[in-house]
Order: C-alpha cells, then sequence, then structure tokens
C-alpha cells in the first residue's frame, strides 16, 4: 500500500506565499470594498426611508393647509363671533386641521435637525423639503393672522387712547379689552394666540437649522434649546404681542403729528398705555406663552419691548431728521442744541422707566428666569447704534454745553481760589476728595461735568457707541481743561512768581487741580465700564484714560521741577556772598573751644539768614496751599539739592577750616535743618553730603590725624574703614580732602 503522501500531489515549494498574499488582498481591498458597498447599500436605504417619511408628512401638511383655507373661504372667519357662525363641527374640523398642519410641520422639522446634524451633506433632500414646508407657511401665516386680527377687532382692540376723568379730578387707567374678555370669546382668542406661539415656536427652529445649513454657527450643533428661542423671539418680537402693539402704534402716530414741539407729550402717552395694559398682558398672555412652549419668554417684556420699537421707530423716522437737518444747516444754534438735549434726557428717562418696568415682579418656570428688565439692543438710545453720525452730532453738542458752562466759571477768579488754613497742622497722605487734594471749585465741577457726559454714553448699548460719544464728549472736554492748566503754568514766570505769594498760588492751584484730575481719572480707569471699553488684544494693559493721565503726570512734574530749581536758584542768589565768603572759615579765633557748640552761644551767619528766610516762607506758603504729596516731593527734592549744592560750593572746594569755621559751619548748617524740622523728626537724614561732612568737621585734632593715617591705605581697606565711622555718602578722596583742609592753631592738615 502506498502512503498517504505518496497519493497527494505535491504542493508547490511558494504556496504557503501565495496564500499569505491572497489573504492580504482579501484583508486589505476586497473587505473594505465589500464594507463600503455594504454602507452605501444601508446609506440609500435610510435616504430612501427618510425620503418617504418626509413626504408623507409633507403631503399630510399640503392636504391640512389646503383644507384650512379651503373652508376659510367658505366660511368667513368674522362669523366665528356671530349668531349664524359655521357648526362647532365645522369650527372643529377646522381647528383639528390646523393643529395637524402644526404638528406635521414639528415632525418634519424634528427629521430636518436629525438629518442635518448627522447628515449634512444632503442638502438637496434639506432644501426641497424646505421649500414645500415653507410654501405651506407662507399660506397658513397670512391666514392665521387674519382671523386673529378679525377676532381682535371684534374684541375692540384697540381701545381709545382717550380716557375720561373720574370725580377727583384724575385721569383713569385706559380699559384693557383682554382682562374684559369672558366665556366663548375669551376661549377663541386663546386658541388663536396659542396658533401664532406654534407657529413662531415652528419658525425660530426652521430659522436656526437654515442658518446652519448655509454654514452659520458652525461651532455648535442644531439646537432648540430654550435660550435660542428667546432670543429670537426677543429680538424680532412675539408676533401675538406684535399684533397687539400694531393697531395701536398706528392711533398713537396720529397723536405725536401733533406733539412734534413737546416730545415730552410723545413719550408721557407710551409710558401711559403701556403701564395700563402691562399687568393684563402679563396675567392673561404669560400663562399662553408658557402652554404654547416658549419657556423662558415673558408677556411683560415682549410688550415692553414693542412699544418701546413703536416709539424708537418714530424718532428714526421723524423726530431726529428734522433735528439733523436743522443742526447742519446751523438754524438757531442754542435752540436746536438744546431741544437736542432736551430729547436725549427724555430717552435716557424713558429707558430707565421701561427697564423697571419689564423687570417688576421677575417670574421663574421651571429652570430659567424672565430676563430681567430690557436687553441694552431694545432701548431707544439703541437707534444710535445703527446712526453714528447722530451719535457724533449728540457728542458735539455735549461738549459746546460743557464748555459753556465751563467758561462761565473760567472768567470768576473765586473757581480758582485755594481755602487756605493758616491753623492747618494735620497733614493727611490718604487723599480721596477735593479737599484733601486743595484744588480749586472749578476742578471739581470739571469732574461733575464730564462724569455727566460720562453717565448719558454709559446709557448706550454697543461698546463702539460707548467708546465714541465719550472720546467725542467728555476726553475732548477733559483734554479743553488740561491744555488751560497747561497755559496758566506757563504764562508764569517761575523765577519771579516764587517770591510772590499771588502768583506763586496760581502755579500751586494748577498742579492741585492736575493732581485731583489725575485720582479721579485712575478711579474711572477701574471702572468696570471702562475696563471693558480700554480692551485691547494688542495691548492688554492700556486703560481708557492713559493718555490723559500721562499728560496730567507730565504736567505735575514740570511744574513741581519748575518750582524746586526756582526755589534753589532763588537760594543759590541769596546765600552767593555766603558761599564765596572764604575767609569766614579760615578765621581764627582762640576764645572758642569744643563747648561753644554745647552752649549754643554762636549764631548764624548774617549772610545765611537772608536765604534761610526764604526758604522758611516759601516751605511755609506751599505746606498750607500745596496737595500734602506734591509738598513732600517739592521740600526733599529742595533738601537734596541744597544738599549737594553746599557740599560740592563749600565742603569740596578749596576752603580751610579752622576751628572757629568749622564751628560756624556747623552751627549755619543747623540752621538749615531747622528750617526742615517742621516736616520730618530728623531732616539731617535728608542731607546725607553734608550730615557726614559735620562729622568730619567735628573731629579733634587727634582724631583728625588718626583718621587721616587710615584712610591713605590704598584700596577697599580705606573704604571700609569709612564706613565703619558711619560715613556713608562720601566717598574716601572726599573724606580725605575734607580733613586735609583742617586747620588747627595755624596749621594745616597736609
Amino acid at each position: 500500500m502506498r502512503s498517504v503522501e505518496s497519493c497527494c500531489p505535491s504542493s508547490p515549494p511558494d504556496g504557503n506565499a501565495m496564500m499569505g498574499r491572497r489573504q492580504k488582498r482579501i484583508l486589505g481591498v476586497e473587505l473594505p470594498a465589500l464594507a463600503n458597498e455594504v454602507a452605501r447599500i444601508e446609506t440609500i436605504r435610510l435616504y430612501a426611508e427618510t425620503t418617504l417619511k418626509l413626504e408623507v408628512l409633507v403631503g399630510d401638511l399640503e392636504d391640512a393647509t389646503f383644507s384650512v383655507t379651503n373652508k376659510t373661504s367658505r366660511n368667513n372667519p368674522f362669523n366665528l363671533l356671530k349668531a349664524s357662525r359655521p357648526t362647532d363641527q365645522d369650527i372643529g374640523q377646522k381647528q383639528a386641521k390646523l393643529m395637524l398642519a402644526v404638528k406635521a410641520m414639528n415632525r418634519i422639522e424634528e427629521i430636518l435637525v436629525d438629518v442635518a446634524n448627522r447628515r449634512p451633506h444632503w442638502t438637496h433632500l434639506l432644501m426641497a423639503v424646505d421649500a414645500r414646508v415653507e410654501k405651506a407657511l407662507s399660506i397658513l401665516r397670512p391666514h392665521v393672522l387674519s382671523n386673529h386680527r378679525i377676532l381682535l377687532s371684534s374684541l375692540g382692540w384697540p381701545p381709545s387712547l382717550t380716557t375720561s376723568s373720574n370725580e377727583k379730578g384724575t385721569r383713569s387707567a385706559i380699559p384693557n379689552p383682554l382682562v374684559l374678555m369672558e366665556g366663548e370669546n375669551k376661549e377663541l382668542y386663546c386658541e388663536s394666540f396659542l396658533k401664532l406661539c406654534a407657529l413662531q415656536h415652528l419658525q425660530v427652529r426652521r430659522t436656526g437649522r437654515q442658518n446652519k445649513l448655509q454654514g452659520y454657527n458652525n461651532a455648535c450643533k442644531v439646537s432648540n434649546s430654550i435660550d435660542t428661542i428667546k432670543q429670537s423671539c426677543f429680538e424680532h418680537g412675539l408676533w401675538s404681542i406684535d399684533e397687539l402693539v400694531q393697531p395701536i402704534a398706528s392711533r398713537m402716530e396720529h397723536h405725536f403729528s401733533q406733539w412734534s414741539d413737546e416730545p415730552k407729550f410723545i413719550f408721557a402717552l407710551v409710558y401711559k398705555i403701556t403701564r395700563d395694559f402691562l399687568e393684563g398682558v402679563d396675567n392673561i398672555l404669560q400663562p399662553l406663552i408658557d402652554k404654547a412652549a416658549l419657556a423662558g419668554c415673558s408677556a411683560k417684556e415682549a410688550w415692553v419691548s414693542a412699544m418701546v420699537t413703536v416709539l424708537s421707530r418714530y424718532l428714526e423716522r421723524q423726530a431726529f431728521p428734522s433735528l439733523v437737518a436743522n443742526y447742519v444747516d446751523r438754524v438757531e444754534n442754542t435752540v436746536i442744541n438744546s431741544s437736542w438735549l432736551h430729547l436725549i434726557d427724555l430717552m435716557i428717562s424713558f429707558d430707565k422707566k421701561f427697564q423697571v418696568l419689564a423687570s417688576s415682579e421677575t417670574q421663574l418656570i421651571g429652570s430659567f428666569a424672565y430676563l430681567k428688565g430690557l436687553s441694552q439692543s431694545q432701548l431707544l438710545l439703541s437707534v444710535f447704534d445703527q446712526h453714528l453720525d447722530w451719535l457724533q452730532i449728540w457728542a458735539e453738542i455735549e461738549l459746546n454745553d460743557a464748555q459753556q458752562k465751563l467758561n462761565l466759571q473760567l472768567v470768576d477768579e473765586e473757581s480758582w481760589s485755594i481755602d487756605v488754613s493758616p491753623d492747618e497742622e494735620i497733614e493727611t497722605f490718604l487723599l480721596s476728595t477735593r479737599e484733601d487734594y486743595k484744588a480749586p471749585p472749578i476742578a471739581e465741577s470739571v469732574v461733575k461735568i464730564s462724569w455727566a457726559m460720562i453717565e448719558r454714553g454709559q446709557s448706550l448699548w454697543s461698546k463702539l457707541s460707548k467708546t465714541q460719544f465719550i472720546r467725542s464728549s467728555a476726553t475732548l472736554f477733559l483734554n479743553h481743561f488740561f491744555i488751560i492748566l497747561l497755559q496758566r503754568f506757563r504764562d508764569m514766570d517761575l523765577i519771579s512768581a516764587i517770591l510772590e505769594d499771588d502768583a506763586l498760588l496760581t502755579v500751586i492751584g494748577s498742579i492741585n487741580t492736575a493732581r485731583y484730575c489725575e485720582y479721579i481719572l485712575h478711579e474711572w480707569n477701574e471702572d468696570i465700564g471702562f475696563l471693558e471699553m480700554a480692551v485691547n488684544d494688542k495691548d492688554p494693559d492700556n486703560l481708557f484714560f492713559n493718555d490723559e493721565i500721562s499728560f496730567l503726570v507730565k504736567l505735575e512734574t514740570d511744574c513741581l521741577v519748575e518750582i524746586v530749581s526756582a526755589l534753589l536758584l532763588q537760594f543759590d542768589a541769596l546765600s552767593s556772598y555766603y558761599i564765596h565768603d572764604i575767609e569766614q572759615w579760615e578765621r581764627e579765633q582762640t576764645e572758642f573751644d569744643d563747648q561753644i557748640l554745647e552752649d549754643e552761644n554762636m549764631n548764624v551767619s548774617p549772610s545765611f539768614i537772608e536765604a534761610l528766610d526764604m526758604l522758611r516762607h516759601r516751605f511755609q506758603v506751599l505746606r498750607l496751599s500745596l496737595n500734602s504729596k506734591d509738598f513732600v516731593e517739592i521740600w526733599r527734592n529742595v533738601a537734596e539739592g541744597l544738599d549737594h549744592f553746599i557740599f560740592s560750593s563749600i565742603l569740596l572746594s578749596n576752603v580751610k577750616f579752622s576751628q572757629h569755621g568749622a564751628y560756624q559751619f556747623i552751627m549755619d548748617v543747623k540752621a538749615l535743618f531747622l528750617v526742615f524740622k517742621p516736616f520730618c523728626p530728623r531732616p539731617e537724614a535728608f542731607f546725607p553730603c553734608i550730615s557726614d561732612s559735620l562729622k568730619l568737621l567735628g573731629m579733634d585734632r587727634k582724631d583728625v590725624k588718626y583718621t587721616l593715617k587710615v584712610l591713605a591705605v590704598e584700596g577697599v581697606i580705606s573704604e571700609e574703614r569709612l564706613r565703619a565711622r558711619g560715613l556713608f555718602h562720601v566717598s574716601v578722596d572726599q573724606g580725605l580732602k575734607i580733613l586735609r583742609n583742617r586747620k588747627f592753631e595755624g596749621q594745616f592738615n597736609m
């Protein structure tokens, strides 16, 4: 018997390799291709099923739409409120068909939202269905609106805008037909209201999805969130509320045309109508809005917003074009400016009152709250966001009015007066008020005028409008005033003014005013409103009033530097003989000994007294009239200048100090310290070079010789030894020079 192996044909040597390549082809090519084909077939199946579902739903929608409109053509909806109206069965069938149409559209929308999220490339299907639904909507919406308007008219809407006086002579509220509804009339109105809400709810959902389809809102999925619905409703208004407002608006505009010269009556009428109907709108319509699933939408706010829109459109069409034309033509400029400002005041007051109306009695629905008041885009002042040229005119008028107020104070010297109290002893460094900064009254007036313009500008809606208005009014006004401060400073010759109290007070008033305004601008910069307006991606540290603050800081610095320079120059002029009188330091008088300084029997040099007296008197005026922060800066800089001046002019010169001369210099310097004593407990600390020199001049012969020997060693050692003796502000060379210029009994220490 042959073996099994001999009965089987032998396999080729490369059979395993061929089988491996076959498996790789199956796994790498054929299976993926098969999977793709299966997925393609599944997609076709899903597409067919979706198309079939949509075809059925769209067919139901079109049938229902035809039935509703066909019945309406035979049965006038006005007859629904007459005795000869259609039978209850006809009405029931009509309502059922309408609800069927709404349900079909909602179901269609659910499918389309799912398709838009999962299969956005099925654009032809989406567009085809949208076209047929839009056609049905274009038939249903006018039909529902027409029925709703006829129904409102039959209920007595709009009511008469005139009211009769009661027995006490006061005007009564306008009767609200919505509150007076009852029975079948109320039921019919509620049904019509719900239909409008349902259609609008559907329209909001469709708009959101279509925006997604067209490439908008790519960052998020199509959503039917409450926030989206609420936002859309208040951006475009609630249809059901608009239907209440439109007929009232027609009647109001008749009165508007008669009150074009008295706009306060226009605002009063709109406010009265809005307020009188507010409670009825909220009590009657809010439950219907909740039932219509417009969660988060407020009937009260929608009513107020729609009434604001009526007035806003009137102002945009009639009031402002006339004011702008007169302003451009410069017709009776003062009267036109007054009319502008009066109208703006009415608008700001109106917006504030209406925000209170809309936000009162805020309610909660589930986890969502009604909006607290009108959004900024629903205020009257938002009209300027679409007309920036009008905004610029408003800013120019505000600026002109502010400058006229300022001009009245500029000519009044009392506005520039500084309240100087001769008995003032307590100095504060926590400055916050005008009195703390010792600024004249005009500084506070400028701040108040500027802030009034800023507050009016902050009533605007957009950041762009706020920024443009404030930059074109308040900021320009402040810059104008700051230039006046600068000019007052430049008109003064401080070299001569430093000795005249009135002239010096003029300069001090400018400094105090600038310092107070700088403080106020820093405070405003930290306000959240200005922080938002100053946001700049290129420079995140930039603040709104940075340029103005920089201008003031430079003005203050220049003024202070000039005052310090004037004081030092005056001191130099008055002490010139004292500085250059070398003989007084070399004179010998043996009757003086070391006890002279302790007994204080020596007098201040007569040639030095006038300079010290000038300094003392000028400091007294500055201390009483200049704000405390700047006064500290002045006396410290003067001390620093005097320290350098006296040290270099006397101590580092070739003056040879005798024992008597050294004692005399020490007495003179102590007198100088006394001038600064009222400002600090240790004035010598602000004269570091002179203070170190006094230690050197006060040494006796033995100590001088020892110190000279110690300091004669070159290098770091001598520096350390100098510091060890408490001398930190003179160098080794300077110390050696001072000590070598000392003489004892006619001998110099060479």
